[in-house]
């Protein structure tokens, strides 16, 4: 994804492009090996191994129990892991602490529910973080975030709280909300699921403006056409494990697995 201007022709705001330094050009921003996770008995996550580039915009599908969210949740430890390696920009995942918070500030999450603050407004959610967690002054952290619902669409809506907001007008502000604190990568985990069907294309609209314009993203999605559209690879995860990965023109065309072809098979005929 090269593209570095989104169709409105503005500016794109500093949590999307940031130059790449000769110390991480060849390094995966974020990086997972022999990740395990057990729910009690149940294996979620088997020795999984998954490196994303900066830039790159990767779509994990897979059936539902499979561990695409709990994945997406370990990669800012809102998820533990019993064993394995999570880094990200470099840097193993920090325990707890300040550390942890510092980190979170760098991955941005956009969740199913949306998660805003039922008694705060929409701009007063958006700035909540940068004001708190990066030191920025109000009149600052409140431009930034008109600048980030403009671009969302809901700029008109910055004065009204949460419950006046449709399912997928809250979706949008919650994505400006992540971008606020200018994260290195954006996970979405299943954020279209919870919303009406005419909701669905507005969200994932924001999704594909950030994609071409180079937001290292994670995704987890049912939304096939996303999918296909912005994804630089497909992911396919069944019972625990990284079943197969290929661009999205080979894995839909081609699925080299069984299990993959049945998955698409049910899919995509009805």
């Amino acid at each position: 994804m090269t593209n570095t201007t989104p169709p409105s022709g503005e500016p794109v705001h500093d949590a999307v492009t940031a130059p790449l330094t000769s110390a991480d050009a060849g390094r995966p921003l974020v990086h997972l090996a022999r990740v395990n996770k057990h729910f009690g008995p149940l294996h979620v996550l088997q020795n999984i191994d998954l490196s994303v580039a900066k830039g790159e915009v990767v779509v994990v599908i897979g059936p539902s129990g499979s561990g695409k969210s709990t994945l997406c949740r370990a990669i800012n430890r809102l998820e533990t892991i019993d064993d394995g390696v999570i880094e990200l920009d470099g840097k193993a995942l920090p325990q707890e602490g300040k550390a942890l918070a510092r980190l979170r500030s760098d991955v941005g999450m956009v969740f199913q529910s949306f998660n805003l603050f039922a008694h705060k407004s929409i701009l007063e959610n958006v700035t909540l973080g940068p004001i708190k967690v990066r030191k920025l002054s109000k009149k600052q952290a409140t431009a930034e975030a008109m600048e980030l619902l403009e671009r969302v669409g809901v700029a008109t809506q910055a004065e009204k709280m949460p419950a006046q907001l449709s399912g997928g007008q809250q979706q949008r502000v919650a994505i400006a909300r992540a971008l606020a604190m200018r994260p290195k990568v954006m996970l979405f985990d299943e954020p279209t699921s919870a919303l009406d069907p005419e909701m669905v294309n507005e969200v994932l609209d924001v999704m594909v403006s950030l994609a071409k314009e180079g937001m290292t993203m994670i995704v987890v999605t049912h939304e096939m056409g996303f999918a296909r559209k912005a994804a630089d690879r497909v992911v396919f995860m069944a019972d625990g494990q990284i079943v197969e990965q290929a661009d999205p023109e080979s894995f839909f065309t081609n699925p080299q697995s069984e299990r993959a072809r049945d998955f698409l098979g049910k899919i995509l005929t009805h």
